[in-house]
């Protein structure tokens, strides 16, 4: 039996008495795509914000390849191989999108963005920077300034900035969110490229690509789990129904 990348175990985090994650507890297999469903309010970004580090749980635990990862700070578990994209700040919109690769290259190696000229002419930077645009279909954006960009190249310029640290696990958070139905389609095929290669906890709100993309889904609601297992189980639960997908998700 393949033993979990990621373990989720009781975790439990409280905001001025309001419960946002209770008891929470889930797996996340190597090479799959999990995704993490519910309603609005269930608890499904505190619950990755627990994962990368960016919240501290009241209790429970967080363990990536079976090390405890719980106190860590982000940065560490970047380094263990644990990414998270969509939430990455560091977008530089002067610069062209191949220097926002290399850059993210050169920051997961360990060194510090003020070395830019580096970046620019170090082929052990450039070279993998190149390599993942033209996975990601950005190869002819390459030199272009990253602030010209669409919305929904953005968002993968993003991508391949996270992808830069050679992951094994990435965190998706609404990685569809404001993308037009082209946009999304293009992205969808991405990921569904990457399957096997890198696990993903994926968070979206969008069910078409749920259901085009996860091997299993988890349902929060109120900060529990609602029910978890292979999208079609997930889809036919009458609990699931009632709760958040209503009745044209099974019909």
């Amino acid at each position: 039996m393949t033993s979990p990348l990621l373990e989720v175990e009781g975790l439990v985090k409280t905001f001025g008495g309001v419960t946002a994650s209770a008891e929470l507890s889930f797996t996340v297999l190597p090479g799959e795509v999990h995704a993490l469903i519910g309603p609005n309010g269930a608890g499904k970004t505190t619950a990755v914000a627990q994962i990368a580090g960016e919240l501290r749980p009241d209790a429970g635990r967080v363990l990536f390849d079976g090390r405890d990862i719980t106190a860590l700070p982000v940065h560490r578990r970047a380094l263990l191989g644990l990414g998270r994209s969509f939430q990455i700040t560091s977008v530089l919109g002067a610069f062209s999108v191949l220097d926002n690769v290399a850059l993210a290259v050169q920051a997961h190696a360990g060194h510090s963005f003020r070395f830019l000229g580096d970046a620019r002419r170090d082929r052990r930077l450039r070279d993998p920077a190149r390599a993942t645009l033209a996975r990601l279909g950005l190869e002819d954006d390459a030199e272009r300034p990253a602030a010209i960009l669409s919305h929904g190249g953005r968002r993968t310029l993003e991508l391949a900035m996270a992808l830069a640290g050679r992951p094994r696990l990435l965190l998706l958070d609404e990685p569809m969110a404001g993308m037009g139905a082209e946009d999304s389609a293009r992205m969808v095929e991405v990921l569904r490229a990457l399957k096997g290669e890198v696990a993903m906890l994926l968070v979206e709100h969008d069910m078409d690509v749920v259901f085009a993309l996860a091997d299993r889904i988890t349902v929060l609601d109120g900060g529990r789990v609602l029910a978890s297992g292979a999208p079609d189980e997930v889809r036919a639960d009458p609990r699931v129904v009632a709760a958040y997908l209503g009745e044209e998700a099974v019909a």
